[in-house]
């Protein structure tokens, strides 16, 4: 257990960066650092309410005591409920994040994306709707915005950017993002976009479709500067092969010169067939991006933003039940999604030395005070 002392002091220089939210003059009985502790490790261990943080401090008491102080023992469920009502979630990402670390901006890719709080829904009113930005390489949530609604996900992106390192790094985002003041931030930021063209942008998307079109018809007077071909895969009882192409001689674009720095339109086609004996499908995807790389780096970027959905998003939904949560008041619903994602981050980071899916590193670190001592701190 020396481990958790020994590493600690990161910990607490951490946290105290976040504000304490409570009135001065308050019941101060807890230490802020000794509530936000144990509701990451408890969220860590499946904890999915501020009940169950007060039942998991009680039963690892002693583990807690070795690095923190509870002057006053385990602060109960409605000292959790009060702090994270009215804690500020951007200080809590950001300190957290800092903590554990992303590795310095630069050659990362950004894949940015929403997800919809559905516990969070009231009467008459949507869930919380979070806005992501996601390093698959790190299993790192790099921040998060919170927005009323989905729609609103056009003027969340861009306060989201404002939050985060990206200089050097590739920001991908699906259509909802793609418009041309989102393109001029991530530039303004020195990072490389991709971003898929869909109906929500008819013309771009209209003359890119033609533009490849016309490739596999042998009119276009634009040729392919790269082509890659994946090789034939055969999961989920379904047999599936990629084709991307890449298109710079983009001079033919309407209001090409609104998109800051585009450089390439690429196309990203899926051939799918199902088994056995089923039919198959042909479906293509269009992208903007101001990179010029090849078509196989465009393949890995592009691929890679689906892990936001896979390794994000249905982990959250999966393994810690988000969308059961119904903390719904104030700032909880968005600081506890934070701790999840931050939890989520360094279970994947966790190395048991043997296969474990996400539930049963989840499990061990709760019944075991050594697995949850390498989570938390790494020893």
């Amino acid at each position: 257990m020396e481990t958790a002392g020994q590493n600690a002091p990161g910990l607490r220089e951490a946290f105290a960066h976040i504000e304490d939210p409570r009135r001065q003059g308050g019941n101060f009985r807890h230490l802020l650092l000794d509530i936000l502790v144990i509701g990451l490790c408890s969220t860590a261990t499946g904890s999915e309410c501020f009940s169950e943080m007060e039942d998991f401090g009680n039963g690892r008491e002693a583990w807690f005591r070795k690095f923190l102080t509870l002057k006053h023992g385990i602060p109960d469920a409605d000292t959790f409920r009060r702090v994270f009502e009215r804690l500020n979630p951007a200080q809590l990402m950001e300190c957290l994040g800092a903590w554990l670390g992303g590795g310095e901006s630069g050659g990362r890719t950004v894949n940015i994306d929403g997800k919809t709080l559905r516990g969070s829904a009231r009467a008459g009113a949507s869930g919380v709707h979070l806005v992501s930005a996601w390093v698959n390489e790190c299993n790192l949530t790099l921040g998060q915005v919170a927005t009323e609604e989905k729609s609103n996900e056009i003027t969340a992106i861009p306060r989201l950017l404002d939050l985060i390192d990206i200089k050097g790094d590739t920001v991908t985002i699906d259509a909802m993002g793609c418009q041309t003041e989102i393109a001029a931030k991530i530039r303004s930021k020195k990072a490389d976009y991709v971003l898929a063209v869909k109906e929500n942008h008819p013309t771009l998307h209209e003359e890119i479709s033609e533009c490849f079109l016309h490739l596999d018809e042998e009119k276009c007077p634009h040729l392919p500067d790269d082509i890659w071909e994946g090789e034939l895969e055969k999961d989920h009882g379904r047999l599936e092969r990629r084709r991307v192409r890449t298109v710079s001689d983009i001079g033919f674009l309407t209001g090409l010169k609104k998109w800051k720095d585009a450089k390439t339109i690429v196309e990203y086609r899926c051939e799918r067939t199902e088994l056995p004996g089923g039919a198959t499908a042909v479906t293509s995807r269009y992208y903007i991006s101001s990179l010029d790389c090849s078509a196989e780096e465009f393949a890995r970027i592009i691929r890679g933003h689906w892990s936001i959905e896979n390794r994000l998003h249905w982990s959250l939904d999966v393994s810690f039940r988000e969308d059961g949560c119904r903390s719904r008041k104030d700032n909880a619903p968005k600081c506890l999604a934070a701790l999840r994602r931050l939890a989520l981050g360094l279970l994947r980071a966790t190395d048991f030395g043997r296969p474990m899916g996400l539930r049963r590193k989840m499990r061990m670190a709760c019944i075991r005070p050594d697995f949850l001592t390498k989570v938390i701190f790494g020893g």
